[in-house]
């Protein structure tokens, strides 16, 4: 088998995206929870005062009983706890609804991409939301009609930061093998684990969360390609000092996520000397594809980088419209750019450099740098040849 240089260039080929049928306003999800919190005024104030100002406005949940009355909705009851689902109940909710949504999302990415179904080699399969065995990826390779020799690489219950960490494995692995092509297929269903509101700081993780399933194809483009993002050099680095501050544990009523407020500071303070370290002299990108983790990681990003509103509307856009969907955001966030870059930079000569991250557990930042190509004909065979990002 013959393999590839490392200058070679790998690019996301193509991108695909799905939500559930189901979609509730802030507003409505947020009476749903202080409805709940009649007995506790102060958290009731607080929690309208969370939700309104979070930068989310619509999200999408696989779970129709939000859409229910009050006195319905067994996520977050306003009267007794012992109706609360099991997280059993909800790992078999999971089961059913999350193969159908990554369907859509690979059969997009592979439409986009243009790649034949014999030509994936590898299938990363990514989720921090469910877990069942045989999982996903052998029901999505079956669906799909993917070679059962393709190589399975499952990344469970890593948090948001695992999409950008599937890219990048996916990368190497392309890097590695001159006929690689590998399918990422996200899918995270955070709505299953709401729970009955207690004290403050489950109020974070019920406020801009939702779901939905993202995936892209990863290989070598061709002159057949346009419009992609080639993908350079990145890494995965600890924040120091965290370790407690994003905490995401299997409970009896699902899975309990605890998020301090203190991460918007902590990602300020660090962030700046870790992407100095990734540009590496060069000058800042045009491009930030930042994971909307929240508004406060979008504002802190912004701030200790000097970014225009302009820069940072994507990860707004997508967080106003859909909220975080963990893993799965970054692809969200990607698509969002590669479709206005496309309409705006139509066989732009030269490329336009970016930086992607995403942050998780740990406390985890994931970077990598990439560039927009309008048209792989738009390049020398030579420049082609040596892609050094």
């Amino acid at each position: 088998m013959n393999h590839t240089s490392s200058k070679e260039a790998v690019a996301i080929l193509g991108i695909g995206t799905a939500l559930p049928q189901h979609s509730f306003s802030q507003s409505s999800v947020a009476e749903l929870i202080t409805s709940s919190l009649q007995d506790k005024p102060d958290l009731a104030r607080f929690a309208r005062r969370i939700f309104k100002s979070c930068g989310v406005e619509t999200r999408y949940t696989c779970e129709p009983s939000y859409l229910s009355s009050k006195e319905d909705c067994r996520y977050i009851p306003s009267g007794q706890l012992s109706d609360v689902p099991s997280t059993q109940e909800r790992m078999n909710t999971y089961k059913k609804e999350a193969f159908p949504l990554g369907i859509q999302a690979a059969a997009e990415a592979l439409s986009e991409a243009g790649t034949s179904l014999d030509a994936i080699t590898h299938l990363i399969t990514v989720s921090c939301t469910g877990q069942y065995l045989p999982g996903l990826d052998v029901m999505l390779m079956g669906h799909l009609g993917l070679s059962p020799r393709v190589n399975r690489i499952p990344l469970i219950f890593q948090g948001c930061a695992a999409g950008l960490k599937a890219i990048q494995m996916a990368r190497d692995v392309v890097q590695g093998m001159a006929d690689a092509q590998v399918l990422i297929v996200c899918v995270e269903l955070c709505t299953l684990h709401f729970q009955p509101v207690s004290e403050r700081e489950a109020l974070f993780a019920a406020s801009f969360f939702g779901d939905g399933a993202s995936a892209c194809v990863i290989g070598p483009p061709t002159a057949d390609h346009h419009d992609y993002f080639n993908l350079g050099y990145g890494y995965s680095v600890l924040i120091p000092h965290s370790t407690e501050d994003m905490t995401w544990e299997v409970g009896n009523t699902g899975f309990d996520l605890f998020l301090s407020p203190q991460i918007p500071k902590l990602l300020g303070t660090h962030l700046e000397s870790e992407l100095q370290s990734l540009l590496n002299g060069d000058p800042l990108p045009e491009l930030w594809a930042i994971h909307p983790g929240g508004r406060g990681i979008v504002d802190a990003v912004q701030t200790v980088m000097h970014l225009s509103d302009e820069q940072t509307h994507y990860s707004r856009e997508i967080l106003r419209n859909v909220g975080n969907l963990s893993s799965v955001t970054i692809l969200f966030v990607l698509k969002s750019m590669l479709k206005d870059q496309s309409s705006h930079h139509s066989d732009h000569p030269s490329p336009l450099t970016g930086i992607a991250m995403a942050f998780g557990p740990g406390l985890t930042a994931e970077l990598m740098r990439f560039e927009y190509v309008s048209s792989y004909a738009a390049y020398s065979a030579k420049e082609q040849q040596h892609v050094v990002l």
